[in-house]
């Protein structure tokens, strides 16, 4: 088997801002302030709470569309066409994305939650909290995948176009996947909330952010670039806002067991480095380009996590255990993926070396 070639990526820039790449920085900052406040100022994030239409909280649902709208701006759909080109790391991606990921993180939820930590958990938040983590891994690839495939010396349009496959695909697996592994893990599912949850937060922010998109590209691409550089720091800060919000509601919690935040990192960090080891290897087995194989195996191990922190407040409210497994995976996303960078990068001369070695087809 040969390995596919593909024409030289673009020098990874360190294309990373300074709300980006302090990302976790920031969490913990917001974990401080949305406590104290929650603590000092109790009946103001009760009124905030009570602000809702349909079960559709109106302070965070306008935060969500702010942060989720950006990042859905920089997927072109049009590389879709671009698909076929790389069928051997697309195929690798959607596998562990869809097939594994997700199904991983319920066995993960079930072993941890229900069982390894059971003793130090509130026993009345342990299917919350899988929910959570169910929904975290079942949120594939967020807008960040570009800035660690540039990391890591990443295929620009492999990337692209997997982004923009997995998206669409997300607007018509998302529920249908979620309700299966809530069922499986004998959580009721809230079907009104979730379909309400996907339109709201998948299909609607879409159709504006293209939209939005295709007027920005007729202007040209400066000014494309200048609009997403000026709404950038916008959604990190709506980003933010939710978490003072959501930990001003589970400040009591978190005071009275801190440890719970360390519990919930255990299955996300194991999930994410066995994801991004199976894309990786997997990538070199089937003959793929290092190029292909980085940003195949951090696609793998990212999240969607601005749609899953709305998703567990929509269907499960603030104060659940669902919505603080979320914000856990938030925590740790950047230092952990800039890890997964580092080992792909180091591990460049092994990579090949496995291609080389394999018998030629």
């Amino acid at each position: 088997m040969t390995a596919t070639v593909l024409p030289a990526p673009a020098a990874p820039t360190a294309a990373m801002s300074v709300f980006e790449r302090y990302l976790s920085l920031w969490v913990l900052l917001c974990i401080v302030v949305g406590v104290a406040l929650g603590q000092m100022l109790p009946g103001l994030f009760q009124a905030i709470g009570r602000m809702e239409i349909a079960k559709v909280n109106l302070p965070v649902g306008l935060l969500i569309w702010v942060m989720i709208i950006p990042m859905l701006l920089k997927v072109d759909f049009a590389a879709l066409s671009q698909v076929g080109q790389h069928w051997r790391g697309i195929g690798v991606t959607l596998f562990v994305n869809w097939a594994v990921k997700p199904f991983s993180m319920a066995l993960l939820g079930w072993i941890f939650i229900r069982h390894v930590f059971a003793p130090w958990l509130p026993a009345d938040q342990a299917d919350s909290y899988i929910a959570g983590l169910i929904l975290l891994a079942a949120a594939p690839c967020t807008a960040m995948v570009f800035v660690w495939s540039r990391l890591s010396g990443g295929h620009a349009l492999f990337t692209l176009s997997q982004v923009a496959l997995n998206d669409t695909i997300m607007v018509f697996a998302f529920a249908p996947l979620v309700a299966l592994l809530l069922g499986l893990s004998s959580i009721v599912v809230p079907w009104d909330t979730l379909i309400t949850s996907v339109a709201l937060y998948i299909l609607i922010p879409v159709v504006i952010a293209q939209l939005w998109r295709k007027a920005l590209m007729r202007r040209g691409q400066a000014a494309f670039d200048a609009a997403l550089a000026r709404i950038g720091p916008w959604s990190i800060a709506a980003l933010l806002a939710t978490l003072v919000l959501l930990f001003a509601f589970q400040g009591k919690a978190i005071l009275e067991q801190p440890l719970i935040i360390a519990m919930l990192a255990v299955p996300i960090l194991i999930q994410v480095f066995f994801n991004s080891g199976l894309a990786y290897w997997l990538n070199q087995r089937l003959g793929e380009s290092h190029s292909v194989a980085c940003p195949s195996a951090l696609i793998g191990a990212s999240n969607f996590f601005e749609l899953a922190v709305a998703a567990a407040i929509s269907l499960f409210g603030f104060e659940s255990g669902a919505a603080l497994a979320t914000v856990v995976g938030v925590l740790i996303e950047v230092p952990v993926m800039l890890l997964v960078v580092h080992v792909v990068n180091r591990s460049k001369g092994w990579y090949e070396a496995g291609l080389t070695a394999q018998p030629k087809t």
